[in-house]
């Protein structure tokens, strides 16, 4: 596994355990406000960790770590994915996968092999929406509701989050997404922050009065909604 780029601690990513954050290249959406641009648009300019250099780290940090975060990018992407977090699981920690939800047969065979402890799917906004905030002409949301059927199964926790944008979202698009995740245990409306290395310049965060207002609509239907960020 080429890895590009290590947090070496987070206590915000793994919800309940100290963790590190590993993040992959690649990735089939291109959303505006992606805050990781360079690994979605630019891989080949990444830096690059060893898999063995990550994995001596991991032994030397086995009394302060409890998880691992996945990230990207979306790693479903990566072919080696799987044994990657089999050799995490091996060494005794606690696997938490990121997800777009567009690759349904990666999450279910690592659910059911055990390789992930907690999933955290992002939807990217209502269904009319989606193709707008995925940044592709077409995406996939037969994909993505096969992963949200795979996650509602309860075999490992999991969460919903959106990144919300004013220019890219509305209280429709709240409405429509409550109605679609209804019931969910966990779902979080992120607040768009610009890393500097967005895709698409120019993009805001709603003021927090939106935010709240937007976080009111979605208990009508996920009563345990938060705002993170």
């Amino acid at each position: 596994m080429l890895i590009n780029g290590l947090q070496k601690l987070t206590l915000l990513d793994y919800p309940g355990k100290t963790a590190c954050t590993v993040f992959l290249s690649g990735c089939n959406f291109r959303c505006p406000y992606c805050h990781n641009a360079g690994l979605v648009v630019r891989p080949q300019e990444q830096p690059v960790l060893g898999e063995a250099d990550f994995f001596a780290f991991l032994k030397k940090r086995r009394n302060v770590l409890e998880g691992v975060c996945i990230t990207g990018g979306e790693p479903t992407l990566r072919a080696d994915l799987e044994e990657f977090a089999g050799k995490i699981k091996q060494l005794g920690y606690s696997v938490k996968l990121d997800t777009n939800g567009t690759r349904p047969e990666v999450l279910s065979r690592m659910i059911e092999r055990g390789l992930i402890d907690y999933a955290a799917m992002d939807i990217k906004s209502s269904k009319s929406g989606y193709s707008r905030c995925a940044g592709v002409p077409c995406a996939d949301l037969r994909a993505v509701q096969r992963s949200i059927d795979i996650l509602s199964g309860n075999k490992v926790p999991y969460e919903y989050r959106t990144t919300v944008v004013r220019e890219l979202h509305s209280a429709d698009d709240m409405v429509r997404i409550g109605r679609w995740l209804k019931g969910a245990p966990r779902y979080f409306l992120q607040k768009y922050k610009d890393s500097g290395d967005t895709i698409q310049p120019g993009l805001s965060a709603c003021e927090d009065g939106v935010m709240s207002d937007y976080l009111a609509i979605i208990r009508e239907y996920i009563p345990d909604a938060q705002i993170r960020g």
